[in-house]
């Protein structure tokens, strides 16, 4: 088992070209079925999750190769990228 202050450790590198996608931010979890859907990476200048355009790399946990003790090895064709969103507590419902 892993927690999540463990996780959000680890360096995330895309299994493709190589490249350091960077830290775990964040995870967006499935409430009703209780599984993690995908894990959530600062976009290129965001610092401690401040001062960047508001985009993140979202990446599917399907895509999710290996996971080490220091790194999580993903499989990703083409880095996803979307907006950041405001979650409100009523979109939990």
């Amino acid at each position: 088992m892993v927690k999540i202050s463990d996780f959000q450790t680890k360096e995330v590198v895309n299994i493709l070209d190589g490249k350091r996608l960077g830290q775990i931010s964040d995870l967006e979890i499935d409430l009703r079925h209780g599984r993690v859907e995908s894990i959530v990476i600062p976009g290129p200048g965001k610092f401690l999750g401040f001062f960047s355009s508001g985009n993140d790399y979202v990446i599917p946990w399907r895509n999710i190769v290996k996971i080490g003790k220091d790194v999580v090895l993903v499989r990703m064709e083409e880095t996803l990228r979307v907006e950041a969103k405001n979650t409100s507590p009523d979109e939990y419902g």
